[in-house]
């Protein structure tokens, strides 16, 4: 019989030391012996509590762990130099030997968190098969995230692109008008959030606020410190090590931050890999579409795990294409 589902808010607080001596802040739910260990990574200008839904709605699973990335929420801030995916991968990495040292564990990043687990298999190849049995990469990029438009003109996103190196370094450097100009609560700041994290949908106001909240409380210099990684990702043929394992690439069709084509390059590099799109979706698809991602997840739970721990086989929610 499945447990009572944990709520994120009564979960177990800890840190993690990483290699450089950042503290980074852990939050675990559910049985400390679990076989099956579910570890949510969450996504750039975000925290651990963008999986607040999954958390939820997949307590009955086992058991759960999710962290704030360095420099993001409440770990501790990183030197510039160190904010890289290499160096997040190394993270994970700590997170799993301090936390999960035993038992299978389920990888499932979003975004920028997406791009730390494929870091990871760049880096440890060998972790995923009888340790890391599943990975659900989430609104995730494998490379060629200089080529974004943002959803704005050819013209113009082309102008936008030329001007992010410049713009990262006056970030770390000069944040301060930056940092009024995106006052959390303004129309600026809530206009970029709805369309940058969703789709057209009406989505719920304290959904909109969650996001924006995290956004707005991630520090101007931490966005500069990252965004050169970010352009700079190139690690499709990392996607190799997930080759023998169930995964599950999941996008919303109106994300503009990773369109859908970031996700079809890493369906073809994974053959057997699920690719569901959600219609309509953007790029927050976590706290959009929590039923339908939720569903998805738990059914790449059930084909990692087929011995049963879970009651029955995935059904589609409405809204949804079943692609691969």
């Amino acid at each position: 019989m499945a447990s009572a589902r944990p709520d994120p808010s009564t979960s177990r607080k800890s840190t993690v030391t990483a290699s450089d001596g950042v503290r980074l802040y852990v939050e675990e739910s559910g049985p400390r012996d679990g076989a099956v260990t579910l570890v949510f990574v969450h996504g750039f200008c975000m925290t651990a509590d963008a999986w607040t839904f999954q958390r939820r709605g997949l307590g009955d699973l086992g058991r759960t762990l999710c962290y704030d990335q360095r420099a993001h929420g409440r770990s501790g801030p990183s030197e510039a130099e160190h904010c890289t995916i290499a160096q997040l991968a190394d993270d994970l990495r700590r997170v799993l030997d301090d936390r999960v040292p035993t038992g299978q564990v389920v990888l499932i990043g979003h975004s920028m968190g997406g791009m730390t687990i494929l870091g990871l298999a760049e880096a440890h190849p060998e972790l995923f098969g009888e340790r890391i049995i599943a990975v659900g990469l989430l609104s995730t990029s494998a490379g060629e995230l200089p080529r974004l438009a943002f959803g704005l003109p050819a013209a113009v996103g082309a102008a936008a692109r030329r001007v992010l190196p410049g713009m990262a370094v006056g970030m770390r450097h000069a944040p301060s008008l930056l940092e009024r100009v995106r006052w959390k609560g303004s129309s600026l700041s809530r206009t970029l959030t709805r369309r940058l994290g969703f789709g057209a949908a009406r989505v719920p106001e304290p959904v909109v606020d969650s996001l924006e909240t995290m956004v707005a409380n991630t520090p101007i210099p931490v966005v500069g410190a990252f965004l050169p990684t970010l352009l700079d990702h190139d690690r499709l043929a990392a996607a190799a090590a997930l080759r023998d394992i169930p995964t599950l690439l999941l996008v919303g069709d109106a994300d503009v931050m990773t369109p859908i084509e970031h996700s079809r390059i890493l369906a073809e590099a994974l053959p057997e890999a699920e690719l569901a799109v959600e219609e309509g979706a953007g790029h927050a698809v976590i706290l959009e579409r929590p039923d339908a991602v939720n569903a998805r997840l738990r059914d790449l739970v059930n084909r990692a795990v087929p011995e049963g721990i879970l009651a029955g086989r995935w059904s589609a929610p409405p809204g949804s294409v079943r692609v691969g």
